[in-house]
Formats: C-alpha cells, sequence, structure tokens
C-alpha cells in the first residue's frame, strides 16, 4: 500500500517561494547539527583529562560533603579529615581578611590624609587644617596614592576571586568556611566598612 496523494488541502494564498526557502533553511540547520554531532564524537575517543577539562557530567551543580574535593588545583586535594579541616579554616583566615582589606581600601583616604598631616604638622593631628570652612579640602592627585589604591584594589579582586572559586567548588564546607569568615571579619572589623561596601 503506497500513499501517494495527500488528503490535506493548502491554502491558496500562501506563498510557495517562502516554503522552499524555509525547507533549505531546515536543511542547512540539520546538516550544520549533524556535522557539529560528527565531530563532537570524535572527540569522544580523546582523554579531556590530559587537558584539564571537565565535562558537563564531572561538574557538581548541588552542594555536597565529600572531604577529598580539591581546591584551586589538584595538589591542593585534602586526604584526611584533618587535612580537610585545615583548607575550612584557611578559607575562614582568607574570607576574615578579604573583610580587613574592604576596611583598609574603604578608610584609603582617611589613612593617607592622616598620615600626609601627620607628616607635616607632627605627631598631633590638626583636623583644622584638614577642614577648611567646613568643607573638605580635595588632594591633587598623586602617583604614590593612585599606586597604592590599584595595589589595593588589586588584592581585593584576587582574593574576591580566590573566595569565589572557593564557592563554585559547591562543598558545603568551603561554603560556610567562607560566609564563617566574612562574619568574623565584618564583626570585627564591620564599623569601619561603609554600609554600601560588600
Amino acid at each position: 500500500m503506497s500513499m501517494t496523494t495527500s488528503t490535506t488541502a493548502t491554502p491558496t494564498s500562501m506563498d510557495m517561494s517562502g516554503m522552499s526557502g524555509m525547507a533549505t533553511a531546515s536543511s542547512t540547520m540539520s546538516m550544520g547539527a549533524s556535522s557539529t554531532a560528527s565531530s563532537m564524537s570524535g572527540m569522544n575517543g580523546m582523554d579531556m583529562g590530559s587537558f584539564g577539562l571537565m565535562g558537563m557530567s564531572d561538574m557538581a551543580m548541588v552542594f555536597f560533603t565529600a572531604h577529598d574535593t580539591p581546591l584551586y588545583s589538584n595538589a591542593w586535594t585534602p586526604k584526611t579529615a584533618g587535612q580537610y579541616a585545615g583548607t575550612c579554616i584557611f578559607l575562614i583566615v582568607l574570607s576574615f581578611v578579604f573583610r580587613g582589606l574592604v576596611a583598609f581600601r574603604s578608610n584609603l583616604p582617611a589613612v593617607v590624609d592622616w598620615r600626609t598631616y601627620r607628616n607635616e604638622s607632627g605627631i598631633i593631628y590638626d583636623e583644622r587644617k584638614h577642614y577648611a570652612d567646613g568643607c573638605h579640602v580635595q588632594r591633587p592627585w598623586r602617583i604614590n596614592e593612585a599606586v597604592v589604591w590599584a595595589v589595593s584594589d588589586t588584592i581585593l579582586a584576587g582574593v574576591g576571586y580566590l573566595l569565589m572559586l572557593a564557592v563554585m567548588t559547591m562543598n558545603v564546607g568551603y561554603f560556610l568556611s567562607v560566609l564563617g569568615g566574612v562574619f568574623l571579619g565584618s564583626f570585627v572589623v564591620g564599623r569601619w566598612t561603609g554600609a554600601a561596601v560588600h
């Protein structure tokens, strides 16, 4: 039994040139998809571990509690519970240092002002010299201050990214260690950070 005729009616107002364009586009897409699939199937035989790449099946998308999760490199993989605890303590300290760096950076202009006026006026800091008629006098741009600001911002970014990578391992212990360090840092130096600083 062969079916050569169709029983569905086609509208007479439909432009058939548009249909041929759609057929060409779909065949082009299917050829592109098949060529991509064939090139990906050729990679199945390759050992992706030798290149240091992870497949989607290797990435954890939920939090887990394994004690042998690598941190920053395969060389830093805790093997015992003591090494895991040491790694968590390191993350607490790193988070604490991060909050201290945030407090330092948010007060850097005041520290520079204090040091400049201390050097100019001796040990006693005279606040009246710093403020003229109740308004803040803006200092000129100085290269040594700009270098200190740039270095502190770079260190802040580096430490922040290291903490982000630790959280992205999706290890519960690492995540809670980062949160614990942020809590301790904010508890100790939080009054020296601005309200808008995160």
